[in-house]
């Protein structure tokens, strides 16, 4: 039973990860802009602030606000407003507000909301669209940061990078009990199977955008409503 359960966290999580790894692959080949992370925008601003381009220079700082907003709403659900629920059922409105994002944005593009999948981005046809694919990887972020006890995120690679090179460095050269090396082994382990899913998801979602265009997020909605469904019921 130990194992059964113990898989299926690690499948969930891994899970996690390849559906950051997919969003953040729609969102780049949909305009050319990462957002399942913050870094870079601010960059990418002062060198639109260089060109004049206010309006996509200012939308572009405030890109970055809807990742903030995702992961404050996300700590209201799962922290306040539902922290009476019970195991992981607080996590389900989470998971359910990322699939109406999704959703969103399918079928907005499909609507020609965005303009052109694979044009490069333009605030006046895509704040929308980042926003919202941003507040989706904030909601996702903060919801998995606070599952793990603030020692995992699963939307970027930068810090679980880190982690995982202290990691190898304790196993490899640090006098650790043999209790607290296979804890480490172990911890290295979850960080190279995300790292890894996120690669995956990455993959996997440029095949699926090349050839669906923005009914391709239809996917990752799939995912966060499997995910929303199983918060809910716990016991299944």
């Amino acid at each position: 039973m130990q194992d059964r359960v113990s898989f299926q966290v690690y499948f969930n999580w891994f899970l996690l990860s390849f559906l950051a790894g997919n969003i953040n692959s729609g969102g780049y080949l949909a305009c050319h802009r990462f957002v399942s992370h913050v870094t870079g925008f601010a960059t990418l601003a002062g060198i639109e602030f260089e060109k004049n381009n206010w309006l996509d220079a200012l939308g572009t700082l405030l890109v970055p606000t809807f990742f903030l907003v995702g992961v404050i709403f996300s700590g209201y659900l799962t922290e306040k407003r539902y922290a009476h629920k019970v195991q992981g059922q607080k996590f389900a409105p989470v998971f359910g507000v990322i699939a109406v994002l999704l959703a969103i944005v399918a079928v907005g593009g499909y609507l020609e909301w965005f303009g052109h999948f694979g044009d490069p981005a333009r605030m006046e046809h895509d704040f929308i669209l980042l926003a919202c694919l941003c507040a989706a990887c904030g909601l996702q972020n903060a919801a998995i940061t606070s599952a793990s006890g603030y020692t995992i995120r699963t939307t970027h690679l930068t810090g679980l990078t880190t982690d995982l090179g202290l990691g190898i460095v304790k196993l490899l050269f640090k006098s650790n009990s043999a209790q607290e090396k296979q804890a480490e082994r172990m911890a290295n382990y979850l960080r190279i199977g995300t790292i890894i899913s996120f690669l995956f998801g990455s993959f996997i979602g440029a095949v699926i955008f090349v050839q669906n265009q923005y009914i391709g997020f239809l996917f990752p909605m799939v995912v966060a409503l499997y995910f929303a469904f199983i918060a809910q019921h716990p016991e299944n």
